[in-house]
Protein backbone atom coordinates (compact mmCIF):
# COMPACT_ATOMS: atom_id res chain seq x y z
CA UNK A 1 0.00 0.00 0.00
CA UNK A 2 1.21 3.62 -1.03
CA UNK A 3 -0.50 5.47 2.09
CA UNK A 4 -2.44 4.70 4.76
CA UNK A 5 -4.34 7.28 6.73
CA UNK A 6 -5.37 6.70 10.80
CA UNK A 7 -8.39 7.65 11.61
CA UNK A 8 -8.72 7.45 15.63
CA UNK A 9 -11.57 10.30 16.38
CA UNK A 10 -15.08 10.52 16.27
CA UNK A 11 -15.23 14.06 15.05
CA UNK A 12 -17.69 13.74 11.51
CA UNK A 13 -15.39 16.28 10.16
CA UNK A 14 -12.06 14.08 10.85
CA UNK A 15 -13.87 10.85 9.13
CA UNK A 16 -15.45 13.38 6.55
CA UNK A 17 -11.67 14.64 5.65
CA UNK A 18 -9.80 11.55 6.00
CA UNK A 19 -12.23 9.15 3.67
CA UNK A 20 -11.79 12.42 1.15
CA UNK A 21 -7.77 12.31 1.06
CA UNK A 22 -8.01 8.50 0.64
CA UNK A 23 -10.45 9.11 -1.90
CA UNK A 24 -8.62 11.71 -4.06
CA UNK A 25 -5.37 9.58 -3.72
CA UNK A 26 -7.04 6.37 -5.20
CA UNK A 27 -8.53 8.91 -7.93
CA UNK A 28 -4.97 9.94 -8.72
CA UNK A 29 -3.86 6.05 -8.95
CA UNK A 30 -2.51 4.93 -5.38
CA UNK A 31 -3.43 2.23 -3.19
CA UNK A 32 -4.50 3.61 -0.51
CA UNK A 33 -6.64 2.94 3.09
CA UNK A 34 -8.09 3.86 5.79
CA UNK A 35 -7.72 2.69 9.35
CA UNK A 36 -10.53 3.06 11.72
CA UNK A 37 -9.39 3.04 15.55
CA UNK A 38 -10.12 4.48 19.06
CA UNK A 39 -13.14 6.50 18.96
CA UNK A 40 -13.69 6.49 15.33
CA UNK A 41 -14.10 2.97 15.18
CA UNK A 42 -16.49 3.38 18.96
CA UNK A 43 -18.33 6.04 16.27
CA UNK A 44 -18.69 3.24 13.83
CA UNK A 45 -20.11 0.78 15.71
CA UNK A 46 -22.52 2.78 16.81
CA UNK A 47 -21.81 5.51 19.23
CA UNK A 48 -22.42 8.96 18.76
CA UNK A 49 -19.77 10.83 16.06
CA UNK A 50 -19.57 14.74 17.15
CA UNK A 51 -18.49 17.89 15.64
CA UNK A 52 -16.09 20.09 16.82
CA UNK A 53 -17.11 23.40 17.81
CA UNK A 54 -16.20 25.14 14.92
CA UNK A 55 -18.51 23.29 12.65
CA UNK A 56 -21.19 23.27 15.67
CA UNK A 57 -23.79 25.26 13.64
CA UNK A 58 -26.19 23.84 11.39
CA UNK A 59 -24.97 26.79 9.18
CA UNK A 60 -21.44 24.98 9.19
CA UNK A 61 -22.61 21.51 8.66
CA UNK A 62 -24.57 22.03 5.62
CA UNK A 63 -21.57 23.91 3.94
CA UNK A 64 -19.90 20.94 4.76
CA UNK A 65 -21.70 18.43 3.84
CA UNK A 66 -23.06 20.12 0.34
CA UNK A 67 -19.56 21.46 -0.64
CA UNK A 68 -18.03 18.11 0.40
CA UNK A 69 -20.70 16.75 -1.83
CA UNK A 70 -20.50 18.89 -4.96
CA UNK A 71 -16.53 18.06 -4.88
CA UNK A 72 -17.24 14.23 -5.50
CA UNK A 73 -16.82 13.31 -1.81
CA UNK A 74 -20.41 11.74 -1.03
CA UNK A 75 -21.47 12.81 2.21
CA UNK A 76 -24.63 14.35 2.16
CA UNK A 77 -27.81 12.67 2.71
CA UNK A 78 -30.08 12.07 -0.17
CA UNK A 79 -33.05 13.00 1.38
CA UNK A 80 -31.58 16.25 2.73
CA UNK A 81 -28.40 17.44 1.52
CA UNK A 82 -28.23 19.29 4.82
CA UNK A 83 -27.45 16.45 6.60
CA UNK A 84 -24.46 14.28 6.10
CA UNK A 85 -24.22 10.11 5.62
CA UNK A 86 -20.96 8.49 6.79
CA UNK A 87 -22.61 5.25 6.16
CA UNK A 88 -23.03 6.73 2.31
CA UNK A 89 -19.61 8.03 1.97
CA UNK A 90 -17.88 5.00 3.21
CA UNK A 91 -20.06 2.93 0.82
CA UNK A 92 -18.81 5.44 -1.92
CA UNK A 93 -14.83 5.28 -0.50
CA UNK A 94 -15.24 1.41 -0.86
CA UNK A 95 -16.55 1.39 -4.05
CA UNK A 96 -14.28 3.55 -5.58
CA UNK A 97 -11.71 0.87 -4.21
CA UNK A 98 -10.33 2.68 -0.93
CA UNK A 99 -9.47 -0.28 1.83
CA UNK A 100 -11.36 0.40 4.85
CA UNK A 101 -10.30 -0.89 8.04
CA UNK A 102 -11.27 -1.78 11.68
CA UNK A 103 -7.93 -1.90 14.01
CA UNK A 104 -8.00 -4.93 15.56
CA UNK A 105 -6.73 -3.72 19.21
CA UNK A 106 -9.42 -1.25 19.92
CA UNK A 107 -11.81 -3.46 18.14
CA UNK A 108 -11.49 -5.95 21.36
CA UNK A 109 -10.28 -3.12 23.51
CA UNK A 110 -14.01 -2.00 22.77
CA UNK A 111 -15.37 -4.72 23.04
CA UNK A 112 -16.95 -4.42 19.53
CA UNK A 113 -15.75 -7.93 18.10
CA UNK A 114 -17.85 -9.50 16.00
CA UNK A 115 -20.16 -6.53 15.44
CA UNK A 116 -20.91 -6.17 11.43
CA UNK A 117 -18.96 -2.92 9.60
CA UNK A 118 -20.81 -1.62 6.68
CA UNK A 119 -18.07 -1.31 4.11
CA UNK A 120 -14.77 -1.92 6.53
CA UNK A 121 -12.59 -4.78 6.61
CA UNK A 122 -11.65 -6.73 9.80
CA UNK A 123 -7.95 -7.87 10.03
CA UNK A 124 -5.92 -9.70 12.65
CA UNK A 125 -2.94 -7.98 14.03
CA UNK A 126 -0.58 -9.45 12.34
CA UNK A 127 -2.04 -8.34 9.24
CA UNK A 128 -2.05 -4.48 10.74
CA UNK A 129 1.43 -4.40 11.95
CA UNK A 130 2.57 -5.92 8.53
CA UNK A 131 0.19 -3.10 6.73
CA UNK A 132 1.95 -0.32 8.84
CA UNK A 133 5.38 -1.27 8.43
CA UNK A 134 5.13 -1.79 4.65
CA UNK A 135 3.21 1.03 3.74
CA UNK A 136 4.89 3.70 2.27
CA UNK A 137 3.25 6.77 4.06
CA UNK A 138 1.55 6.42 7.05
CA UNK A 139 -0.88 9.37 8.15
CA UNK A 140 -2.02 9.59 11.82
CA UNK A 141 -1.37 7.95 14.86
CA UNK A 142 -2.47 6.47 17.57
Amino acid sequence: MEMLLICRNAQESSIIGNVAVAMEAKKSGQDVGVLFTEEALAALAGESMYWPPLFESRDARTRISRNATALGVEVSDVKDARWTDIPRLLKAAKDLGVALFICPIWSQILGVDGRVFDNLSAIDKEAMLKMLSETKTVVGGF
